[in-house]
């Protein structure tokens, strides 16, 4: 249960909402739905669960408080209590010139040509995974597909064994939705005694895996410290286990819904990067939270320095503000990844964002290119959760092999 505390004086009684983004009301049956109620209201309102902070809750206040690297700080990570400060991340929880300094190495490593080279890594995994699946005319997608492409290929990508991938997927979920069963400090340091052994090996003996592409690049002139390292990784770690899993998942849903759109991207293959931008746009489930370095005013009231300010990404690209009928997936629509903000704003923009995007369409090609026309399966519910990271946690798929 998310813990209550009273509402600060400078915050007005008309901002106050009942709010718990870890189970916003509905969740289960409709992520999208249950944060798009917010959008009737103010631009920003004041919530006393889980500690009490803002939420940005109207895409122009998101988009503005998410860019705002002056006056909002990126340290304390999420409002989940504590996870800031054992969790430390580099560069994610850094700012100015010091997130400057160990961005640019992070970015390096991720550079496009790397990302390029993993294309047929994908389509290999992928592959293999329908393969498996095609013949049982049924999956439970987030299970047997959607929670495993992405993982393996990062895990490919960093050059840890994919036999971890399970073990490593919980501790991905218990960052973004936990459900208490770990302490943020037991989170830490299980996610440190396993990633441990390959930081020493890649500091030593340097091989061309992601983790040794970065830490072999100076920060500003100088060789990385071990505690800087271990922070570094455990970043990425977490990066690499949650979002693409759950992007995946909630465009197979969209498909599975919509026939006519699983049709026309069949026929018209060239049109899978442009739908890959508008599915990220229309189905945007992070979030990323920031506190207050100094006073802000916004929207008609003051953000008091210390304050935490939640910022979701979705509440952007639903807004009809900032997207014209948002809730419609239009492949014409001439997005670009920049527009939208599922990957981010401004100079804490997700480092994968191109990584992620190059699965999507990868994904799409692959699924549509080589598995027959798919729906929900009937009488089995589609299931959903909320957090600093929403998630299609059921998606029952069902095929007619025989079409």
């Amino acid at each position: 249960m998310a813990t209550m505390v009273d509402i600060p004086a400078h915050v007005p009684a008309d901002r106050v909402v009942d709010f718990d983004l870890f189970n916003p009301p509905g969740v289960e049956e409709d992520y999208f739905a249950s944060w798009t109620s917010l959008l009737d209201g103010p631009g920003l309102v004041w919530t006393t669960a889980n500690g009490g902070h803002w939420i940005a809750a109207r895409g122009d206040v998101v988009r503005a408080l998410w860019a705002d690297a002056e006056r909002l700080s990126s340290e304390c990570l999420a409002v989940t209590p504590g996870l800031g400060d054992v969790m430390r991340f580099i560069p994610l929880q850094q700012d100015g010139a010091e997130h400057k300094a160990f961005r640019m190495p992070v970015m390096k490593g991720l550079a496009s040509r790397f990302v390029v080279a993993l294309e047929p890594k994908v389509q290999s995994v992928a592959r293999e995974l329908m393969e498996g699946l095609r013949p049982r005319g049924e999956c439970e997608f987030v299970a047997d597909f959607a929670e495993i492409l992405p993982l393996n290929i990062f895990l490919s990508l960093i050059d840890v064994p994919r036999e971890d991938r399970p073990a490593l997927r919980k501790l991905g979920v218990q960052l973004t939705r936990p459900d208490g069963s770990m302490s943020v400090d037991e989170l830490r340091q299980a996610a440190d005694d396993y990633l441990w052994p390959f930081i020493q090996k890649r500091l030593a003996e340097p091989g061309d895996d992601l983790f040794s592409r970065i830490l072999s690049e100076p920060v500003d002139g100088r060789a990385w410290t071990e505690d800087e390292a271990r922070r570094m990784c455990r970043n990425l770690l977490f990066g690499g286990l949650d979002t693409v899993a759950a992007m995946i998942g909630m465009v197979a849903l969209h498909l599975a819904r919509h026939p006519d759109d699983q049709r026309l991207l069949r026929e018209r293959l060239e049109l899978i990067p442009d739908a890959a931008d508008e599915l990220m746009r229309r189905y945007p489930t992070v979030a990323v939270s920031r506190n207050a370095v100094t006073d802000v005013e916004i929207d008609g009231v003051t953000i008091r320095a210390g304050d935490l300010v939640y910022l979701p990404s979705v509440l952007h690209n639903l807004d009809p503000a900032c997207f014209e009928v948002p809730e419609e997936v239009r492949f014409d629509r001439g997005l670009t990844p920049i527009r939208h903000t599922t990957m981010g704003v401004g100079v804490h923009r997700c480092v994968g964002a191109g990584l992620a995007r190059m699965e999507v369409i990868m994904f799409l090609r692959e699924w549509l290119g080589g598995m027959p026309e798919f729906t929900l399966a009937p009488g089995k519910a589609v299931a959903m959760k909320g957090g600093n990271v929403g998630a299609c946690t059921s998606l029952p798929l069902v095929w007619n092999n025989q079409g």
